[in-house]
């Protein structure tokens, strides 16, 4: 018996499949709104910094 075999999966219910269309729209209209935001001059580079709650600065981090 092969260990990589997926066994099958169950259907999803119609509630699921509701949810999953809802997160999708979501993301799609978060993704077209960040598109269409200026971009940043001489903003910081990586992470959102408040996502985290994490500042960090010359290597020193500073938890609020």
């Amino acid at each position: 018996m092969d260990d990589t075999t997926i066994p099958p999966r169950k259907p999803l219910s119609e509630a699921a499949k509701r949810a999953l269309a809802e997160a999708e729209a979501r993301r799609a209209a978060i993704d077209a709104a960040q598109k269409d935001r200026p971009k940043e001059i001489n903003g910081r580079n990586g992470p959102e910094p408040v996502r985290y709650g994490d500042w960090e600065v010359g290597g020193i981090a500073t938890d609020f």
